[in-house]
């Protein structure tokens, strides 16, 4: 105990704290030089653990869980990641006890309050905050705070900020399913209607037996010499109806072209144009960058129903042994430079399932259970 409090003394005393952060903004520096994921998703998971370990308060572990995320926040915007995605609250956390669910919307509230106090932060970088959720199941005082929130950082477009609250990804995939639905439930107006051959075949040739029929009907109602009808029959030869087959009724036609027209003005979208990319488009995330790098702290190798339908076969997944409140630039900068390593490797030799992770890596196989 007598030597922790020495090397803290050192550690916060002045020129050793000056020599620290020259030594970031060296290795920050260092990492803007290569690749850097422009989407990066964090699961903080360890702060009750830190705090049973270190006989503290569980609240207190969870505000030196936020200190953690500041901390993060700074080293990934600094970076030049853009946009950054935390799991701050799982939807299946309501099935928990009410005290523990109230005690979690009211830490939540706190928590969004002194993010907003970090506003030098986010201005500095120009982070805008969005909230990804079923926001209905939310206190109405809680999603003010939200709104407000996102009010005050509207305006800031360089780097986005996405608190997953509450979320799971299987409730994401299913909202972005009943939209689709839903759109592909309403009639496509008419500038985006799609183009029809047979339709346009089918009115060419209605109309032109509706102009035939009366032709046929004006000159059986009239009297004409035989050399007019045979200029007429002339300028006419061009139409060719069956003996056998009446006319139409023209009024029966206009009824038939009346009936196409309405069918065509509820021409809804086809289904079998329904891909991944539309389903995307519908998601919590749409519009930002492809997610690269997701972290998990706390040794627990599980993604826990977050982002599973962003991961992809580029996306790399690391879990550390480390607890989330011990998170900060020197557990994060092996998993860049890792990161950094093995892009330059895709590029040399392909896909990322190809490739062999080094000898002494840090981060763990992800595995699903």
């Amino acid at each position: 105990m007598h030597l922790s409090q020495v090397r803290r003394w050192i550690l916060q005393s002045p020129p050793v704290e000056w020599a620290i952060l020259q030594l970031r903004e060296l290795l920050i520096g260092a990492l803007r030089q290569g690749p850097i994921p422009q989407h990066v998703a964090f699961v903080m998971d360890g702060n009750r653990r830190f705090a049973k370990s270190h006989g503290i308060e569980t609240v207190e572990g969870h505000n030196l869980g936020f200190e953690a995320l500041a901390r993060v926040l700074e080293v990934c915007y600094k970076s030049g990641v853009k946009v950054v995605t935390i799991y701050a609250f799982s939807i299946e956390n309501f099935k928990r006890s009410k005290y523990e669910v109230d005690g979690l919307m009211d830490m939540a509230k706190v928590k969004l309050g002194q993010l907003l106090q970090h506003g030098d932060l986010l201005d500095r970088y120009g982070v805008a905050i969005r909230v990804l959720g079923q926001r209905e199941l939310l206190k109405p005082d809680l999603r003010a705070d939200i709104d407000r929130a996102a009010e005050m950082t509207s305006r800031n477009g360089d780097a986005i900020l996405n608190v997953c609250f509450p979320y799971t990804s299987h409730d994401e995939i299913t909202t972005a399913i009943k939209n689709t639905v839903t759109d592909y439930t309403k009639p496509l107006p008419a500038h985006q209607r799609p183009f029809s051959e047979s339709h346009i075949k089918q009115t060419i040739l209605s109309r032109h037996l509706s102009v035939a029929a009366s032709r046929i009907r004006d000159r059986s109602g009239s009297p004409s010499s035989g050399a007019a009808s045979d200029v007429e029959g002339s300028t006419s030869s061009s139409i060719t109806l069956h003996p056998e087959s009446p006319p139409e009724d023209p009024a029966l036609l206009d009824k038939e072209n009346e009936d196409s027209d309405e069918a065509l003005r509820n021409t809804f979208p086809d289904p079998e144009s329904i891909t991944a990319e539309v389903l995307n488009n519908h998601m919590y995330t749409t519009g930002i960058p492809p997610l690269e790098l997701l972290v998990r702290t706390s040794g627990v190798e599980r993604l826990s129903d977050f982002m599973l339908w962003q991961c992809h076969e580029n996306t790399e997944i690391v879990f550390l042994k480390c607890l989330w409140p011990e998170f900060d630039l020197w557990q994060f900068l092996p998993v860049l430079v890792e990161w950094q390593w093995r892009r330059k490797k895709i590029a040399e030799q392909g896909p990322i399932s190809r490739l062999p992770r080094r000898p002494g890596e840090a981060t763990a196989k992800p595995k699903m259970r």
